[in-house]
């Protein structure tokens, strides 16, 4: 047995490694449960008990040696292809520049209008963008003969009249009054379709966010001061706010909603047309046929919703003067938004 741990003592000392399967090979052979070695210990039971003190020591020596010859493979074969990686590069190279990736403005605006309306008290809610003609036109109080139900205004799906591509997010308000009780304070974000050309100021797919508020004496007054805080959190404290009287057949009465332009402070210029004033979106008392419509008693309760284009925001916001310029992907015009 002496002869032969002398001989496997050689064998390791001897043993070479070009990669992880030749690491393998060692590991299997020498220091694994089923190796050389192991044999050995395992048959230190057919030897003399006067021999066996020693024989155990020689094995223990021969164990421990294998051991430190296999960690020093491993740490031949690391530096090695670490020396091959290094011969691969070229430092005479510049650094690569870090790359920031950034918010998309549309999604960078919307955060900000949730953010604002969230702290005063508006739950999110989401709506499917596919809808039927109840949630999108009737509840809504849409007449029969009203232009928006006509194909050259709506996506409607192929085969059926009555199903379409949302036209606006005020569907998902129907369905929150259908589905929950006053008090009702719920803000719908999201996509919505018009069957439009597209050009610098129309797209045929664009971004709204939408607010209603139901409760015991809801006011117009309460309606105004809602969007003046929001004007003024999101365009800055010495905002103004014009309400002209408007039509739109969800609400009684309902108004456009102005701001004062940010960048002539509402002395005229060419953005805001020489007027002082930015239209920003829609807004008005919520109509007693709509909450009739979704269950909810008007002699009881009132409401106001309103209404704003997030890429009108977008553009008031950054200055954009071309609508589609949010949808072709120019990465010469997505980095001017390049975190910093």
């Amino acid at each position: 047995m002496k002869d032969r741990v002398e001989a496997l003592k050689q064998e390791i000392a001897g043993f070479t490694v070009k990669d992880a399967a030749g690491l393998e090979a060692y590991r299997m052979r020498f220091i694994s449960r089923k190796s050389v070695v192991g044999d050995l210990f395992a048959g230190l039971r057919d030897v003399a008990p006067e021999d066996k003190k020693e024989m155990g020591a020689l094995l223990n020596s021969l164990k421990v040696y294998a051991q430190d010859r296999f960690r020093e493979l491993v740490a031949s074969l690391e530096e090695g292809q670490g020396q091959e990686v290094a011969a691969g590069l070229d430092l005479t190279l510049p650094p690569a520049e870090d790359v920031l990736g950034a918010e998309h403005p549309l999604s960078g605006v919307k955060a900000r209008i949730v953010e604002i309306f969230e702290r005063m008290g508006f739950n999110l809610s989401e709506g499917p963008e596919i809808e039927d003609d109840w949630h999108n036109f009737s509840a809504l109080n849409f007449p029969e003969n009203h232009p928006a139900r006509e194909m050259q205004d709506t996506f409607f799906i192929e085969k059926n009249p009555d199903i379409a591509l949302r036209t606006h997010t005020s569907s998902v308000q129907v369905r929150v009054m259908e589905n929950e009780k006053p008090p009702i304070r719920t803000l719908s974000p999201g996509r919505v379709y018009r069957n439009e050309a597209i050009s610098a100021r129309a797209h045929c797919v664009f971004h709204q966010v939408e607010g209603l508020y139901i409760n015991k004496s809801v006011s117009f007054a309460d309606l105004k001061q809602t969007m003046l805080h929001f004007a003024q959190e999101f365009f800055g404290e010495g905002t103004k706010i014009r309400l002209r009287p408007s039509y739109f057949p969800f609400t009684e009465p309902s108004a456009e909603l102005d701001v004062s332009c940010g960048i002539c402070s509402g002395k005229g210029c060419n953005v805001c047309k020489y007027t002082g004033w930015l239209e920003i979106g829609g807004c008005g008392m919520v109509d007693p046929n709509v909450l009739k419509s979704s269950g909810i008693d008007p002699e009881e309760f009132t409401g106001f919703a309103f209404g704003m284009g997030i890429e009108r925001m977008a553009m008031l916001k950054y200055q954009i003067n071309d609508l589609r310029l949010f949808t072709e992907n120019d990465i010469r015009f997505l980095k001017q938004f390049v975190s910093v």
